[in-house]
């Protein structure tokens, strides 16, 4: 029943994936979401993404933000870093997902996809077919809208947990 919101894998951080080991897989694109997956909600861009990012890209990786934000929230993020990005994306569907990795010059078999909730993150990389990756989310204080999320998202991911045989992640 939760299925559709199941993550292909779930790590404590984006800053904790081995990026190059997917790299050897094939894979050569990453759509990121931003807040609380990169940065702090609202955050600016700071040094821990900016090298992981330029890391990304000195990889051979082309990489996206993808963000429910309005166009100067993200563009004011990425002025640094270059990458593509596509702002009032419409997550949970799949149109900014494809838009992204046409932007890329990837396709379903070759894209990653890391963000921190699943109602519109992973959900929506599921509808794209893409692999998806969950990350604990960053801050620990959030907006309302998102707290509210948060509460059905831990029943999804105690199945998930369950389903997978990983102990709870605190």
């Amino acid at each position: 029943m939760f299925k559709i919101f199941y993550p292909s894998e779930y790590y404590d951080s984006a800053y904790s994936i081995d990026f190059s080991k997917y790299y050897r897989k094939g894979y050569k694109g990453v759509i990121f979401d931003i807040d609380n997956t990169l940065v702090e909600h609202d955050a600016p861009l700071n040094e821990k993404a900016k090298k992981l990012i330029q890391k990304l890209m000195s990889l051979g990786y082309s990489v996206c933000f993808l963000s429910n934000n309005g166009e100067q929230r993200v563009s004011d993020f990425n002025r640094e870093l270059g990458a593509s990005y596509i702002y009032k994306a419409g997550k949970p569907l799949a149109g900014g997902y494809l838009k992204a990795m046409e932007k890329m010059g990837t396709d379903k078999e070759t894209t990653l996809f890391v963000g921190d909730q699943l109602f519109t993150d992973i959900w929506g990389a599921n509808n794209a077919k893409l692999h998806s990756i969950l990350v604990k989310p960053i801050a620990k204080h959030e907006e309302i809208q998102i707290i509210l999320k948060r509460i059905p998202e831990k029943l999804v991911l105690f199945f998930y947990l369950r389903k997978h045989k990983i102990k709870s992640r605190k």
